[in-house]
């Protein structure tokens, strides 16, 4: 059985203590990341929407980061959306900076009522590179 390890960026928010969860955990060569939020530092939200996107990958990058990985290592994402028909977009602009040539990871959009005072967020998956 590998060896779990919780991971955190350097420039750690205060939703990790608030809510205690990790931002990441490692498990053998895999990583997987909790959802990033575009908050500030104190955990509040940001309040313009393509700014609140482009903060989530930023604080996604930091985590990945952290465990030595980036965005090309990235295989799976999930994002999630309080209206997506309206936000994506925005969302699809701001991914383009991030993942503009192939091959892409895989990628899994779903619409919610509700996240916790956001309006986006963004779980990845990525493998450790040796």
């Amino acid at each position: 059985m590998s060896k779990r390890e919780a991971v955190f960026p350097a420039n750690k928010h205060a939703l990790y203590e608030e809510h205690q969860y990790s931002a990441a955990i490692r498990s053998g060569d895999l990583l997987f990341v909790s959802g990033q939020v575009g908050c500030h530092s104190d955990g509040s939200a940001e309040a313009d929407f393509e700014l609140q996107v482009e903060l989530a990958f930023e604080n996604l990058k930091a985590t990945l980061a952290a465990a030595g990985c980036s965005f090309a290592d990235i295989v799976d994402v999930t994002t999630f959306h309080t209206d997506p028909e309206h936000q994506f977009g925005t969302i699809m602009k701001v991914k383009q900076k991030i993942f503009g040539s192939p091959p892409y990871p895989n990628w899994t959009a779903v619409g919610v009522t509700w996240l916790a005072g956001f309006d986006f967020e963004i779980k990845v998956i990525a493998r450790i590179p040796d």
